[in-house]
């Protein structure tokens, strides 16, 4: 072992005083956090200090930092007495008389508040976060339009490139899952359509449920439920990691704005692509359907497309399109609210990731529940 090595090793000697009047602790090597757990279970070991003639000598350290001291100064607690240093190494002695003797506990509020406020202090908390998300929401939606600069002449506005990247993210790469989802989606509603009215001698129209529940509410409904589980939850994400790396500041101190550049051309990208896949949607769970009506009741594919055209019309397919730029907006500002809340921390982003999807989900459904009573009051 090399000379360097051995003065980086700590160490504590107890020695005897002679006569057994005192004892003598004598700390020496390199005390940091490196050497920190393996000196505190040696200092465990060793007799606390007890009486105060015992001396304490820290004039063989050669190293120290506040890890060490404050394993030295736990230590030193023990002892009844004046705690006494000899033999030198001045500076390690000011720097663990520093250490304070004991670690302040946090403080607990005992109070026990009114039953009136634990019952209603929720509540206010809750609206005072809707009330703050809605505002938030409002900022993102007018400061991304604003923020756009999209004037007729003007180059500093937003790169088409920038949409046309978004669209091919969020709406080319989810074709897959959405036609697959949506062709078992169809398939199962159609067999057990077909196994319920068969028991009526109506099998038939079971082609007449799946047109106007797919293209009224369940093509848009699922498809905009699982654009917010895969594209609203990686809007959050990207803001929410470039919020934590200080990128969205730079932007700032480049003069540019951060919601005009990050979250407008993700709306826009949204606003296109969930109506059309809404639309394939609809085709893949109406396939799916007809294979499973064709296999389970004997419907071929000329029936089941001529009982489909007369069951629905333009304001059943309107109905469900209408809602799907207003749901694609809806899971672009919830995204970009939660993505610029998050703060400096793994924990944070992983939360705002998750409260994103939630939201989304059920800010989307609500959306879709009063659709659904606009409708029925206009006759829709």
């Amino acid at each position: 072992m090399t000379r360097a090595q051995t003065q980086a090793v700590a160490d504590v000697v107890l020695e005897e005083g002679a006569g057994g009047t005192g004892r003598r602790y004598v700390f020496s090597g390199d005390w940091r956090h490196r050497t920190a757990e393996a000196m505190a279970a040696k200092l465990n070991r060793l007799a606390k200090p007890s009486r105060d003639h015992d001396e304490f000598d820290l004039s063989a350290v050669t190293a120290m930092d506040t890890a060490g001291a404050w394993i030295i100064r736990r230590f030193l607690n023990g002892s009844g007495g004046e705690v006494r240093f000899a033999g030198g190494g001045e500076r390690y002695v000011e720097l663990v008389q520093a250490m304070p003797a004991e670690l302040p506990l946090p403080e607990r509020d005992t109070r026990r508040h009114p039953l009136f406020q634990r019952l209603f202090a929720p509540i206010g908390e809750l609206t005072v976060s809707i009330w703050t998300d809605t505002f938030a929401a409002m900022f993102i939606l007018g400061s991304a339009v604003r923020g756009a600069q999209m004037k007729l002449g003007r180059h500093a506005g937003v790169s088409p490139a920038a949409i046309v990247h978004q669209i091919d993210r969020m709406g080319v790469m989810a074709v897959p899952i959405i036609t697959l989802m949506s062709f078992l989606i169809g398939a199962i509603i159609a067999q057990q359509g077909a196994f319920q009215l068969r028991a009526f001698g109506a099998e038939i129209f079971v082609v007449d449920l799946v047109g106007i529940l797919q293209l009224r509410e369940i093509g848009v409904l699922l498809t905009a439920i699982m654009i917010a589980g895969r594209s609203g939850s990686a809007i959050t994400a990207e803001i929410g990691s470039m919020k934590m790396r200080e990128e969205v500041d730079a932007l700032k101190v480049m003069g540019l704005s951060p919601v005009g550049v990050l979250v407008f051309p993700r709306l826009v990208a949204l606003t296109i692509v969930l109506p059309l896949l809404t639309i394939l949607a609809n085709f893949a769970a109406l396939a799916g359907a007809a294979l499973v009506a064709w296999t389970y009741s004997d419907i071929t594919f000329a029936t089941f497309l001529s009982r489909l055209q007369e069951s629905i019309d333009f304001s059943t397919v309107a109905a469900g399109m209408i809602k799907a730029p207003f749901m694609a907006l809806i899971i672009g500002v919830v995204a970009a609210v939660e993505g610029l809340k998050v703060g400096g921390s793994a924990e944070s982003l992983g939360r705002h990731v998750t409260s994103s999807v939630v939201k989304s989900i059920f800010v989307v459904i609500l959306i879709d529940g009063l659709f659904a009573m606009f409708y029925a009051a206009i006759d829709f």
